[in-house]
């Protein structure tokens, strides 16, 4: 499952009064577990940024001086194709959705629809009801090391938010998951259930010499010989 962690930076709190993107930032997750694809630009809102704003995340209308406009294919198009049908998740998700979805309105572009979106925020007050439940919170909540984060940043808090997502989903023993599944096989029955786990993503270093593992090939071909589980596995010998 493709899902997009995002998060935003504005000029002030609220699309209806005028306000506008100045950062955007989104991490790619299949399965619970980014891919290293991301996403991240600066825009130039074309009008000011409110004192409060720029102290949270610290961006100033002189740093977004020469940022493309949401409207260049840099920003609007490439977010568009980066977010394909993704489903999408956010802290507080309705902030981030009202903001992108008034800049899609500017061009005449159709919004991003309310069912696509996840609450990270929503799904922590229901399993910390009463509990404070910022991104700052949770990381701290769940050990997630905030050293990157001085000031609040697009990129970095995707990031973040994203680790988080996948303790609220189940935690990281999701990449350890051993749950079984039904395949299709040739066998007469037309199923068989085996382990849905793949291949290390980092194959573990030999532990044997060359010349170890030469002499076991040598004493499973010559003693073993049809007998050995090695070959019925068509393992390699070395």
């Amino acid at each position: 499952m493709r899902e997009i962690v995002l998060d935003t930076e504005t000029t002030g709190l609220d699309p209806r009064t005028g306000h506008r993107l100045i950062e955007i930032a989104c991490v790619e997750v299949e399965d619970f577990v980014p891919t290293g694809r991301t996403f991240h630009r600066y825009i130039h809102p074309e009008r000011d940024i409110d004192p409060g704003a720029e102290r949270v995340h610290g961006i100033s209308l002189a740093f977004l001086a020469d940022k493309p406009r949401f409207h260049a294919p840099e920003i609007c198009e490439a977010l568009l194709e980066f977010l394909g049908d993704a489903v999408l998740v956010a802290h507080n998700a309705p902030f981030d959705r009202g903001f992108i979805n008034s800049e899609l309105e500017r061009l005449g572009r159709p919004p991003l629809q309310d069912e696509r979106w996840v609450d990270t925020l929503a799904l922590a007050q229901r399993r910390f009801p009463g509990m404070y439940n910022s991104l700052d919170a949770l990381c701290k909540r769940f050990k997630i090391s905030l050293a990157e984060r001085e000031k609040h940043g697009a990129l970095v808090d995707a990031r973040l938010l994203a680790a988080v997502y996948l303790e609220l989903r189940g935690g990281r023993e999701r990449s350890l998951d051993l749950t079984m599944e039904v395949v299709r096989s040739d066998e007469p029955s037309g199923a068989t259930t085996r382990a849905a786990h793949g291949p290390r993503p980092r194959p573990l270093a030999p532990r044997s010499t060359a010349e170890e593992r030469a002499a076991h090939a040598a004493f499973v071909r010559e003693v073993l010989k049809d007998k050995a589980l090695w070959l019925k596995l068509d393992a390699d010998l070395g």
